[in-house]
């Protein structure tokens, strides 16, 4: 799948959002891919996921035996990725500020493992998420998302399969620029963005 249909899919489902965002690392930013709702009809999602599972065949040496993602926003693409690539598919979840598995879930067997993410941005929180996945026992050989929002800037420590490079410039709040000066910042995934 094309970058430029990859956007088309975001922009077919409402979820390339422009305004005033305050992101989750504390930047701001015009621009906000809203992932929940790009993956909320299950066909796109699928299409996605079997875009980005052929990528990850692609660049990944030798099998892959399950994907984890991190929750809330790999959970979805991560599961579809799953099922688009016939492994099982589980999730970290923070809990003092440390992402782990839980429900179950366990890398015991030293699996060969991908992680997925929605967006990467900075790569911080793929970072933590493969930390997590190899002490719990996992190898990871890959790592995926459907839009890198760095352009390819983030090193997540293992190569990273996206299907479209997306960068959105950022800013520092102390330093925005004169045109969101004025707008108020909504945080995405607050009550603020509907």
């Amino acid at each position: 799948m094309k970058p430029e249909k990859v956007l088309q899919e975001f922009r077919n489902a409402d979820a390339l959002l422009e305004g005033h965002f305050l992101l989750s690392s504390g930047l701001h930013s015009r621009a906000y891919l809203q992932c929940a709702r790009v993956l909320m009809q299950p066909k796109r999602a699928a299409r996605l996921a079997k875009a980005l599972a052929a990528q990850l065949r692609e660049n990944v040496n030798g099998e892959i035996d399950a994907v984890v993602a991190p929750a809330m926003g790999g959970l979805i693409i991560g599961h579809e990725v799953a099922r688009a690539l016939n492994v099982p598919s589980m999730f970290l979840e923070r809990v003092d500020g440390e992402f782990t598995l839980r429900r179950g879930f366990s890398l015991d067997n030293k699996p060969r493992v991908v992680m997925i993410e929605d967006i990467v941005t900075t790569g911080l929180s793929s970072r933590e998420a493969i930390k997590s996945i190899r002490a719990h026992g996992g190898k990871v050989v890959g790592a995926g998302c459907l839009i890198d929002r760095s352009n390819g800037k983030a090193k997540v420590g293992v190569k990273l399969a996206s299907l479209a490079r997306f960068e959105v410039e950022t800013f520092d709040g102390k330093n925005l620029p004169e045109d969101l000066k004025n707008i108020p910042a909504i945080k995405p995934g607050s009550r603020g963005l509907k």
